[in-house]
């Protein structure tokens, strides 16, 4: 059987549409859609091998979703023109925003944070791109400082590829642990925001103006996220990480609060915000809420939960978070399904150990994560079901991988996690040989 392999394009409907031929071993389509250059909307689609798609295939392709973007886009950009927006954020709908509000406050710098481990040639690709997103040299653009967490390395790799990126700084963090790199990041950040990418990921070049955008609309904003797209799709794992959504693709502008129409399980649930990869806070509500918590996505034992953690505690302090499309990243998606069906195991036990935290946490809410838990199980018996009818639904294997992970995560993985943390803290020295993060 060949490998699945698809082809990844980007059209911009300001433009006259190409023609798109597959190669005669790509069996599908990722198109990113953008509208004068800012991103509106990704594709998936399978193909024959070979295909070859006209102007006016591709745009039947495109369909209606695509069209209801460029509708908006187009909506929005009059509403700004005709100065509806004031005060820095769009004024809700009904209510006249007051011409002489006062302007936005100068925007902030912005301290991009990578945290890795032992994976210095995929560093090396993520901080080119951030580098030349801070060369871009705009006239509103933040200041950029770019920082590299090294954390419990196994060699010097890492630091030699840092050494070639003069205006890139470098901390060793020696204690095992993304969360711990994290806040490691925050603790030596000087920006007043604080970005964090995983070292796989490329950064847009109009990140930055994104980020500008977003501080503009929403002053207050204490988070900014933003799509997460595939950077290939050259494997069968990849392209089904990308139907089983990904990490996200987030081309609405959305402003979470404390509340959010039409979602009961609001703010309990999974994937709201944004995804860890592409994630930028405020320093001092980071600082001010103790950071990040160090049981969560500890390495191989618990390596997730932490980004679902502090959306959260974001959002139940009362601050907000915002999504902006041109706060774009293109993630390297894992090429092996053995490697996949583990990402999902891990997944669900990360879900379940930041949901027996919360629970423990915060009784008012148990109703909430009751609910959840019940959603997040007959999604995924919806979902077996559906594929032992012939279905379209993911591959049985990754429904249960992720079910599985869940279990684990129920049954006591935070407080073995916290304990295991305890444990560490008590008895590494700065000279033993410390546990390696799962990669």
């Amino acid at each position: 059987m060949r490998e699945t392999r698809y082809r990844l394009a980007t059209v911009d409907l300001a433009r006259p549409l190409p023609t798109i031929t597959l190669d005669a071993d790509e069996s599908g389509l990722g198109l990113t859609v953008r509208l004068d250059e800012r991103p509106i909307g990704f594709l998936l689609r399978e193909l024959p091998r070979g295909a070859t798609l006209e102007p006016d295939a591709l745009g039947r392709l495109l369909g209606r979703a695509e069209r209801a973007a460029v509708i908006a886009e187009r909506i929005r950009r009059e509403l700004l023109s005709s100065r509806v927006v004031g005060a820095g954020q769009l004024a809700p709908v009904g209510e006249r925003a007051d011409a002489a509000a006062p302007r936005a406050p100068a925007v902030p710098s912005v301290t991009a944070v990578v945290c890795t481990h032992d994976r210095a040639d995929l560093l090396a690709r993520c901080l080119a791109s951030l580098v030349a997103l801070g060369a871009r040299g705009a006239a509103d653009a933040p200041p950029l400082e770019i920082l590299v967490v090294d954390n419990a390395p196994s060699d010097d790799r890492t630091h030699e590829i840092v050494l070639r990126f003069p205006t890139v700084r470098y901390v060793r963090e020696p204690t095992v642990g993304l969360d711990v790199a994290r806040n490691r990041g925050l603790n030596e950040a000087c920006g007043d925001f604080v970005a964090y990418f995983d070292d796989d990921v490329t950064v847009d070049p109009a990140w930055l103006e994104g980020f500008v955008e977003a501080w503009s609309e929403h002053p207050d904003t204490a988070a900014v996220t933003g799509p997460v797209l595939p950077l290939e799709l050259v494997t069968r794992a990849q392209v089904e990480f990308e139907r089983l959504g990904g990490f996200g693709h987030r081309f609405q502008k959305i402003r979470f609060g404390s509340t959010l129409a039409g979602n009961d399980l609001y703010p309990c649930g999974p994937g709201i915000f944004g995804a860890g990869c592409n994630m930028a806070f405020r320093r001092d509500v980071l600082r001010s809420l103790g950071g990040f918590d160090e049981a969560l996505d500890t390495g191989a034992r618990l390596p997730g939960g932490g980004d679902l953690d502090i959306f959260y505690r974001l959002v139940r302090a009362g601050h907000v978070i915002v999504t902006e499309p041109r706060c774009l990243v293109q993630h390297e998606h894992r090429r092996e399904y053995a490697r996949l069906r583990r990402q999902l195991w891990t997944w669900g036990l990360g879900l379940m150990a930041f949901v027996a935290k919360s629970y423990r946490a915060e009784p008012l809410q148990r109703p909430k994560f009751r609910r959840l838990i019940r959603w997040w199980i007959v999604r995924a018996l919806t979902m077996l079901a559906r594929r032992a009818r012939g279905g379209d639904a993911p591959p049985a294997d990754l429904v249960l991988a992720e079910l599985a992970g869940g279990v684990v995560g129920l049954c006591g993985e935070y407080g073995r996690s916290r304990r295991r943390v305890d444990r560490m803290r008590r008895t590494l020295s700065p000279g033993n040989v410390r546990p390696t993060p799962d990669s």
